[in-house]
C-alpha cells in the first residue's frame, strides 16, 4: 500500500468503528470544557468525569471560580492528582477570563496558550471540540498509533501533530483525533496489546513494530 492508500484505508476503518463520536470529557460549554481538560493531565477521563460535576455545582464559571480560594478548588479536585498546581491553573485562568475577556473563553490557540497552566494540547482540544476549529490534540494514544502506523517517527508529539496534520484532510481533523483516541484505548492500547483485535496496525503497521511484536510473542 501506498502512504496515501494507508491513510485512506486508515479513515475507512475508523469511521466504521466510530460512526457516532462520544466526547471523552462531560461539559457543558467551552469554559466547563477547559477545566475538564486541564484536569484530565496524567489523570482519567473517568476520574475527571467524577468530580467535575462536584466542582460545577459549586462553580460552572469564572465568576463563580474566583469566589472560591484556591485551597478550596484544590479540595475537590484532589482525586484527580496534581491538585496542588491545578487549582492554581484554574483559579488563574478564570480571574484572566474576568479581567480581560468579560468571562468569555477565546478561541484562539494563541491566546488560550497564555492562560496559566494551559498548554498547546489543552487549548487544540478546546478549540476543536468547543468551537469546531480544526485542530490536532496529539495524546498519549495519538502519538503511540502514529508511529506503529507509520505515519510519524514517535521523536516528538509536535512532530506526531505536525505529521497528523500534514497527512489527514483538515475537514477530518477535529473527528479524527477523537476517533484514533478511543481505538487506541479499545484496540491499540500501550499494555495487553493483542494484535488480533487491532485491524489497522495488523493491516498498514510499521514493520518494525510488527517484527517486535512477533519476537514477544515468540518468547
Amino acid at each position: 500500500m501506498t502512504k496515501s492508500e494507508k491513510v485512506d484505508f486508515t479513515i475507512k476503518i475508523l469511521n466504521e468503528l466510530y460512526p457516532v463520536i462520544p466526547v471523552p470529557l462531560e461539559h457543558k460549554d467551552p469554559y466547563t470544557l477547559l477545566i475538564a481538560v486541564l484536569l484530565s493531565a496524567q489523570s482519567t477521563d473517568i476520574r475527571v468525569n467524577q468530580i467535575t460535576p462536584k466542582l460545577f455545582e459549586r462553580a460552572d464559571n469564572p465568576y463563580d471560580m474566583i469566589k472560591l480560594s484556591v485551597e478550596e478548588i484544590r479540595e475537590i479536585i484532589k482525586p484527580v492528582g496534581l491538585s496542588p498546581m491545578k487549582s492554581k491553573g484554574i483559579y488563574g485562568l478564570s480571574k484572566m477570563l474576568v479581567e480581560e475577556y468579560k468571562g468569555e473563553v477565546p478561541q484562539d490557540i494563541t491566546l488560550l496558550e497564555t492562560f496559566p497552566s494551559v498548554g498547546h494540547k489543552t487549548a487544540s482540544v478546546v478549540v476543536s471540540q468547543a468551537f469546531g476549529i480544526p485542530a490536532f490534540p496529539v495524546d498519549t494514544h495519538i502519538h503511540r498509533l502514529m508511529y506503529r502506523w507509520g505515519f510519524s517517527t514517535g521523536k516528538n508529539v509536535i512532530k506526531t501533530e505536525s505529521d497528523a496534520k500534514r497527512l489527514f484532510p483538515k475537514e477530518l481533523w477535529n473527528d479524527l483525533h477523537l476517533q484514533i483516541i478511543w481505538y487506541g484505548r479499545e484496540y491499540s492500547p500501550a499494555r495487553g496489546w493483542d494484535l488480533e483485535k487491532d485491524i489497522i496496525t495488523r493491516t498498514i503497521g510499521r514493520k518494525k513494530v510488527l517484527q517486535e511484536y512477533a519476537k514477544k510473542k515468540a518468547r
